[in-house]
């Protein structure tokens, strides 16, 4: 059981009474939105621990009230959508989602993913920084800049970029990035890794199409290859 706050927001009532009754009984705390008005209303009043989040609501949509979320608010949010295409995913996880589930969808897998996001906001890496020539990342204060511009990265694109250079140089597999960024219930999904380690070479190289820092293991999984003038990544603990 957990005391967990998460706040729904779906116009359809029937919806959130459902998610309600489920995430109740797993000793969730649950506050609800019918609109993305509403949402931002109860996020300023509450601090949740998750939103889910649906994308299509009348008035301010699903995506807009994310971005608005975000812009003060780094917890996990899992949206609610219709839509299986990969564009859509894109968007979502680009107005910085963690998570996107598809609508019909079983309550046990929502429930692991719930579960997956919140272990996720508690489990704290140790890198703190990395430098090169064109790139800085000061993991701490979650900034990126590339070639003196800072790029904004989502909660899990960060997630992902701090586990690949923590390794930096080593290949790792698919089901270690996956069970490492979106938790143990995700090792056999590998299209969210596809997605957003794509926008992550948009973001981050100069040419996407041939990337340099986020290189494919075929048949194993990622690596980042750090540029030659590099400065070795900084642990909190460099001086343990």
């Amino acid at each position: 059981m957990t005391s967990a706050k998460i706040l729904i927001v779906d116009d359809a009532q029937q919806v959130r009474r459902v998610l309600k009754t489920a995430l109740s009984a797993e000793g969730y705390t649950i506050f609800e939105a019918a609109t993305g008005e509403e949402a931002l209303d109860s996020v300023r009043k509450f601090t949740p621990d998750a939103i889910l989040l649906d994308v299509n609501m009348p008035g301010i949509g699903g995506l807009e009230t994310c971005r608005e979320i975000r812009r003060t608010l780094d917890v996990p949010i899992l949206m609610l959508t219709v839509r299986n295409a990969e564009r859509d995913k894109v968007m979502a996880l680009d107005a910085g989602a963690d998570d996107y589930v598809v609508k019909p969808f079983g309550m046990p897998e929502l429930l692991a993913r719930i579960r997956a996001a919140l272990r996720r906001r508690t489990s704290q890496g140790k890198l703190a920084s990395f430098s090169s020539k064109d790139m800085s990342v000061d993991f701490e204060a979650r900034q990126v800049t590339v070639k003196g511009r800072v790029v904004h990265l989502t909660p899990k694109e960060f997630e992902l970029l701090r586990h690949l250079v923590s390794s930096a140089g080593k290949p790792i597999t698919h089901r270690r990035l996956l069970q490492a960024v979106w938790g143990p219930d995700y090792g056999d999904d590998p299209e969210h890794l596809r997605v957003m380690s794509n926008q992550l070479r948009k973001k981050l190289e100069s040419d996407p199409t041939r990337p340099k820092l986020i290189l494919t293991e075929p048949w194993v999984g990622y690596r980042f290859q750090a540029p030659r003038e590099a400065k070795p990544a900084k642990t909190d603990d460099a001086e343990d």
